[in-house]
């Protein structure tokens, strides 16, 4: 089974799904164009040799009309994967995503459907408050919308493969320091996740989440570059003594909540992590989750960890000081004990 790094593995789905459903295209900005990156982060390099441009869609710098193409070519049967060089860049989107693509399937009664895939990066890799944010949340509020947060290679794939598969729009969210450690655009201080990725046709259903370690003292709920960090947090705990359940949602919407309520049941604990400012973040949803459906097993208040409350700073030691890190992991558990 060939290892890939997410990067790699996204790239690898959507070169599957386009070869099985000519309905399939990308589109987004210098995502094809020759001697170029594929995209901000190389996902789609090398598509455009295989698929041409009219397949791997380069468009004008204009996240407006990107969003525009997307959901009138899905409304009309396409499968469209957009490309959004930057997740912050969504915000170009808003009305599109929110009042149009989430509403279309509700407004018509069900007669029309947006089966359309919304790429976006997400996280703080020293670019500043306006490319450097943790969006999900956003998104969560919206109904009618699907997110998606993969942290391994495998799910990666898998969770893309899925979405392009759905019938409804699907939003992923990519971390920045999760793509790998190696290439043209590898970011300072990024993470590689290689894992083994099956040549197979598969998917990773949408709404399943999965138990990265298993313990009985704590549950600690995180995606993306939290989940990393929390699964350190566990390995540090450990040698304390305390064994810490980490569980990585995969997907907020819909989330498995049955995952979550099961672990804190078994631990009493929970503990949720998100990079993303800490007021009325998915983080919240969850806690709120735990207090309406299993308050009678909660040994602890539960705690919460994310950034402040301020935008993402651009300075180094700034932004090192408001990501949350693995001490502050160990300590929100330690507290709980």
């Amino acid at each position: 089974m060939p290892k890939m790094s997410i990067a790699e593995a996204i790239r690898q789905g959507i070169r599957e799904e386009m070869r099985r459903d000519a309905r399939v295209f990308c589109l987004g900005e210098d995502i094809g164009i020759q001697g170029g990156f594929g995209g901000a982060f190389t996902v789609t390099l090398g598509l455009s040799e295989e698929f041409g441009h009219e397949r791997i869609l380069d468009t004008p710098i204009s996240e407006a009309a990107i969003a525009g193409l997307a959901i009138g070519s899905a409304v009309c049967g396409m499968r469209p994967i957009a490309d959004v060089q930057y997740g912050d860049f969504l915000f170009e989107m808003m009305d599109q995503l929110a009042n149009q693509a989430a509403k279309l399937r509700y407004m018509s009664g069900g007669t029309l459907s947006v089966p359309m895939v919304m790429r976006a990066p997400v996280g703080a890799t020293g670019r500043g408050s306006q490319h450097a944010q943790s969006l999900e949340a956003f998104f969560t509020h919206v109904p009618g919308l699907k997110v998606v947060c993969p942290a391994t290679a495998y799910d990666a794939k898998g969770l893309l493969k899925a979405a392009v598969r759905d019938d409804d729009p699907v939003l992923i969210f990519e971390h920045k320091l999760l793509y790998g450690s190696k290439g043209a655009r590898s970011e300072k201080g990024a993470l590689s996740p290689i894992g083994e990725v099956p040549d197979e046709d598969y998917i990773v259903p949408i709404g399943v989440g999965a138990v990265r370690r298993t313990g009985k003292d704590v549950t600690i709920v995180a995606n993306l570059l939290m989940l990393y960090r929390s699964l350190a947090a566990a390995e540090t705990l450990a040698q304390k003594g305390i064994e810490a359940e980490v569980i990585d949602p995969r997907t907020l919407v819909p989330l498995d909540k049955n995952l979550i309520l099961d672990s804190v049941r078994k631990t009493g604990r929970l503990l949720i992590v998100e990079e993303d400012n800490l007021t009325n973040g998915w983080v919240a949803e969850v806690a709120a989750l735990m207090a309406d459906e299993g308050f009678a097993w909660l040994d602890a208040p539960i705690k919460r960890v994310a950034a402040p409350d301020v935008p993402p700073p651009f300075a180094p030691p700034l932004e090192r000081a408001y990501v949350p890190d693995e001490q502050r992991i160990v300590d929100a558990v330690l507290s709980m004990l």
